[in-house]
């Protein structure tokens, strides 16, 4: 896969907003986009337009008809971005609402048995597991992950599967390590254990760096959340399977069956989502010469998985006279330097400059990075590791080589004035 040309990098960097500067703090390079990405100038457009509109769906009227037609567009839009022939598409809260949502309804809603995870989840699919499992009399079991790797395989659930599971969790990339799960086979091995196991995915970290393709995963549930990949705050997106609908879900009395949507939608969420697809159909003309629109998105992602490959690469080894990460004394390498299933993000620490200083440094030399702290969200990846904390670097397609030069320029300043 080429590199993006310098021509097609300045158009994708021109789609977003606040590319090059911060409306608070003036220039600075934007490497904090695991807590979320830049959004697309269509998002804002988009989201203005919207704001301004009074009516609801579902009335006898223009708009509400054009509203109905817009949600319904979103819909089909995600059904191509996810690769989703059957199931349905609803917008929520927040991804973290909607994790719970799916998770509440497939646990309170299947037998007695067991519900599954891994250590290696964010809190907002462990959380849920756990505080429904236990609601439900269900026992929850916490497959380990690798802290070397900052993995979790097929292997490993196997280990632990039995066939009373009834609902299994995986992530699907991770927003401290950086690393990129095989969903797809842990799904499968799951299968093989307990074949109508109620599988949910969280994709939050991994929507904005690769594929999404549930038809080749063979689950029940998928989350995203849309500001972390190039929409904006205030909505989740969620996918449930038929069979997941089939369960008994929160609902008006004597309302639709089958209906996870409660309340009045939002329809500019949905045009938003719209405007997200849109853009991986645009990408994916430019680095290709596909025709059809799914094939253009898969085109999009597998560009965007060697441009931030090239620049992940990068930042661990150096470029020129600047050293990677990689190369400064006493180093970690969350999940390791030479790890192929790295998506977009470096997480470090350096055992002679706390995680907070690097931070607080980067911020001066307008860097954004973000400090990741033993804590609720992220101790369980670095309390294993011995670090109390850690530094998370995270970039998507729009970031360029010149700001990881930037950013390495930083680095050796800081660790030589340590």
């Amino acid at each position: 896969m080429a590199h993006f040309t310098d021509t097609l990098m300045n158009d994708i960097r021109s789609r977003f907003a606040h590319v090059n500067a911060c409306p608070f703090s003036g220039p600075r390079i934007f490497f904090e986009n695991a807590g979320g990405a830049l959004t697309l100038n269509s998002v804002v457009e988009t989201s203005a337009k919207f704001a301004a509109i009074p009516d609801n769906q579902g009335r006898a009227n223009a708009a509400a008809e054009a509203l109905v037609n817009i949600i319904k567009t979103a819909k089909a839009d995600m059904a191509t971005f996810f690769n989703a022939s059957s199931g349905q598409f609803f917008v929520g809260e927040s991804g973290t609402e909607l994790t719970y949502r799916l998770i509440r309804t497939a646990v309170m809603g299947t037998p007695d048995g067991s519900v599954i995870g891994s250590t290696v989840e964010h809190p907002a699919s462990r959380s849920a597991a756990q505080h429904w499992a236990k609601a439900a009399g269900k026992s929850h079991v916490s497959v380990p992950h690798d802290d070397a790797t900052g993995l979790v395989t097929p292997d490993a659930y196997t280990a632990l599967m039995t066939p009373d599971v009834r609902v299994a969790t995986i992530l699907h990339t991770s927003p401290v390590t950086g690393m990129a799960i095989d969903v797809a086979s842990i799904a499968a091995a799951i299968r093989a254990v307990s074949p109508d196991c109620f599988i949910i995915i969280d994709g939050i970290q991994h929507a904005s760096h690769g594929l999404i393709d549930i038809a080749a995963c063979d689950v029940d549930g998928y989350i995203v959340s849309p500001y972390k990949v190039f929409s904006r705050h205030g909505y989740g997106v969620a996918w449930a399977s038929d069979r997941l609908s089939q369960l008994p879900l929160e609902a008006l009395i004597d309302g639709p069956l089958e209906n996870w949507e409660m309340g009045t939608r939002d329809t500019g969420a949905y045009a938003t989502f719209s405007d997200v697809v849109s853009y991986f159909d645009w990408l994916g003309g430019e680095v290709s010469d596909a025709t059809d629109r799914r094939t253009r998105i898969e085109a999009a992602g597998a560009a965007i998985k060697a441009h931030e490959k090239t620049l992940t690469d990068t930042m661990l080894n150096g470029t020129g006279n600047l050293p990677g990460l990689n190369d400064l004394p006493g180093v970690t390498i969350i999940g390791g330097a030479d790890n192929p299933a790295r998506e977009g993000l470096v997480c470090f620490a350096l055992e002679n400059v706390p995680a907070l200083d690097i931070v607080d440094q980067l911020n001066t030399s307008g860097i954004r990075t973000h400090i990741r702290k033993a804590d609720h969200y992220s101790g369980n990846i670095l309390t294993p590791l011995g670090l109390p904390a850690a530094v998370r670097v995270s970039m998507c397609h729009y970031n360029s080589a010149e700001e990881v030069a930037a950013f390495l320029a930083a680095m050796k300043s800081i660790s030589d004035n340590a």
